[in-house]
């Protein structure tokens, strides 16, 4: 299932996208089910476990997104939204937490000369500077080191805190791309080096296009990610070269801090940015960044 966030007409909805490219509205579907199985509040319960946020949508759900997958299959014309004017938010419009984990690709902590840590490098990116695909990245003024990062993103989907390894993945709702946008100037070239700072400035956190549940990517240790620059592929990369697993960054956090409902984990990025190469490729006003994850989608935004 393809959850999304939606917004039409001014109004913020949640709904899923069919492989037809079809959007249905979640709640409607949702109140639809309900009614054909004969339950006479099925408009308050809808709207109750169906609201205007994911995060919220999750909390509500507590890791069962069942009913919600059988509303989604199952609904009529009735539940179809059309596509014109519909703007795809972020899936998670603004995260408790959203968390980065630094050089957790072998050939991306290469290319840069640095070694691998043994233990995950963990950093964090603002939840306001969350945008969706199509959303354009401002680029300030004094900033002239704009670099991409292409990364499977985990979402949340019960409170998680002390759960090993073997556990960890029974723990995740969905997944998204997330383009983990750095100011190099900040992140590099200043001591001390301000890297949450770098990576949290007004839309530096490009998300979407989708929340593919956990049942559709069963296997997170092997899926593709792209990235192009305009037309220029610049990062191609699988998520079999993480040092670190999902399943493992998880239960690493999760010793530290609890993990709740639409938290946000961004895994790294393969090789391919823009700061190592030789010489240096920065992103300027015009560009266009494109990312790719087969089973989620194209997460696409300007730079403005």
């Amino acid at each position: 299932m393809k959850l999304i966030t939606y917004t039409a007409q001014g109004t913020q909805r949640l709904g899923t996208l069919q492989d037809s490219g079809q959007v249905i509205d979640l709640r409607s579907a949702v109140e639809a089910l309900m009614a054909r199985r004969g339950q006479a509040d099925a408009v308050e319960q809808a709207a109750f476990m169906v609201p205007s946020d994911m995060a919220v949508l999750l909390e509500r759900a507590k890791g069962d997104l069942a009913l919600l997958s059988e509303a989604s299959a199952t609904a009529g014309s009735e539940s179809a939204v059309e596509r014109e004017g519909i703007v795809l938010q972020a899936p998670i419009t603004r995260p408790g937490k959203v968390l980065g984990v630094g050089r957790n690709y072998g050939a991306h902590a290469g290319e840069g000369g640095l070694l691998a840590q043994a233990e995950p490098r963990i950093f964090a990116k603002v939840p306001s500077s969350v945008i969706g695909t199509g959303a354009p990245i401002p680029c300030p003024a004094s900033v002239t080191k704009l670099d991409w990062e292409v990364e499977l993103a985990v979402v949340i989907g019960r409170h998680m805190k002390e759960i090993p390894e073997s556990q960890a993945l029974e723990y995740i709702a969905g997944y998204t791309i997330v383009n983990d946008v750095s100011a190099r100037e900040f992140q590099f070239d200043v001591k001390p080096p301000q890297t949450t700072f770098a990576k949290s400035m007004d839309g530096f956190t490009p998300m979407g296009p989708v929340l593919l549940t956990a049942d559709e990517l069963t296997d997170p240790s092997d899926v593709a990610l792209r990235c192009w620059v305009n037309d220029t592929l610049m990062q191609e990369g699988n998520t079999s070269d993480m040092i670190f697993p999902v399943a493992y960054i998880l239960s690493y956090l999760s010793r530290f801090m609890t993990l709740e409902p639409g938290d946000v984990i961004a895994t790294g990025t393969p090789s391919g940015v823009g700061c190592f190469r030789d010489p240096p490729v920065y992103l300027t006003h015009g560009d266009q960044v494109r990312m790719e994850i087969p089973p989620i989608g194209v997460l696409a935004n300007d730079i403005t």
